[in-house]
């Protein structure tokens, strides 16, 4: 099978990242050694995911094997989020566990190969909801109930691993997850600051005061999102895998859940929320986030989370989603990457500390 560059922008030009067919016969030559099942094939035909506002993810499609790559991006980086070795690991430790995690099948440390380190794992086929589904597509009220349904309980099995058991507990710190995540938000968002954000002081300063005692240590994803799972092709209201793990630890499951809804879009938010969905939340028979954290409390047997105690996680969700927004609208300001997606992404920083700032309000506090 013939070697092509990724897919390039739609322009004709090259996007950050793209390989030539100099670094695919390098990767082609590195994956040989490593991978037996490859047999004789040469070179794969790799193809570049669109996106990719975090790590950059390419599939490599041999006719043995369908695999998918994943690498850090270039500029400024957030190291805690693009640390291949660390995902790679996480995965191949998972996988007893968790039968959703992709298979992790080599990890590369050598720059030589594609200018920094990567790893491969095998592709999981199937569906990944976007904005809105894929024509062909279209999801019953009853289907999208399901679907949610099922979503909720991937979650909850995840946070029902023992993290000692999978071999994870080094990447616990602890008590106090909920502050220490206040605190490393805060500073991101500080340092990724531009001049055309809020400081956003009052959601800082009401976030620390409030960040509340952990309501247990576990496995956590800490990006689980609808557009991070795969559904199965016959039954798309069946979840067969989860996908990017890269900010995966241990710590305080309502803080998971929190960054889970902060993506939760529904059909009456206002309009500038749903400006932003990226997932299709909004369909008729979508739970809303209160019954997302309903069913997720009967899930784990625990009592249900008044409204009022909520308030913290939402805040803490929406303004962490401000401050990775901010991280990678920084590498379009400073002109580390070309990606003319970054170029609005201050605004949704205006908005999601807006929306903090209005859910206080409206609270009270």
């Amino acid at each position: 099978m013939a070697a092509r560059p990724a897919a390039s922008g739609g322009d004709g030009g090259r996007r950050d990242g793209d390989l030539d067919e100099a670094a695919i016969a390098r990767l082609a030559a590195w994956l040989k050694e490593r991978i037996p099942a490859l047999g004789a094939s040469t070179l794969p035909e790799v193809t570049r995911y669109a996106g990719g506002a975090s790590n950059w993810t390419y599939r490599l499609r041999y006719p043995e094997l369908d695999l998918v790559l994943r690498r850090p991006p270039s500029g400024t980086k957030a190291k805690s989020a693009h640390d291949m070795a660390r995902e790679s690991r996480i995965l191949e430790r998972l996988a007893p566990h968790y039968p959703l995690v992709p298979e992790a099948l080599a990890y590369c440390a050598d720059p030589e190969v594609l200018g920094s380190d990567f790893y491969v794992m095998r592709r999981i086929d199937g569906i990944i909801l976007r904005r809105n589904p894929p024509p062909g597509l279209d999801l019953a009220p009853e289907e999208a109930r399901k679907l949610c349904l099922h979503f909720v309980d991937a979650l909850v099995a995840l946070h029902r691993i023992d993290p000692k058991a999978a071999g994870l507990e080094e990447l616990g710190r602890g008590s106090g997850y909920a502050r220490r995540q206040v605190a490393g938000w805060t500073e991101r968002y500080r340092k990724a600051h531009t001049g055309n954000v809020p400081r956003a002081r009052k959601v800082i300063d009401w976030l620390q005061a409030n960040a509340p005692t952990d309501a247990g240590s576990c496995v956590i994803h800490n990006d689980f999102r609808l557009d991070n799972v795969v559904l199965d092709p016959q039954d798309p209201t069946h979840i067969v895998g989860v996908l990017d793990w890269e900010m995966a630890t241990v710590g305080d499951p309502l803080m998971d859940l929190a960054g889970a809804l902060a993506y939760w879009v529904e059909a009456g938010d206002d309009p500038l929320f749903r400006a932003l969905r990226r997932q299709p939340t909004h369909l008729a028979g979508m739970l809303t986030r209160r019954e997302i954290v309903e069913a997720y409390c009967r899930g784990m047997g625990i009592p249900a989370i008044p409204a009022a105690d909520w308030i913290f996680y939402e805040v803490f969700g929406l303004f962490r989603l401000a401050a990775i927004a901010q991280q990678i609208y920084l590498r379009y300001h400073r002109r580390e990457t070309r990606n003319p997606d970054f170029r609005h992404f201050w605004l949704y920083v205006h908005y999601l500390v807006w929306r903090c700032q209005r859910i206080l309000r409206r609270s009270g506090a």
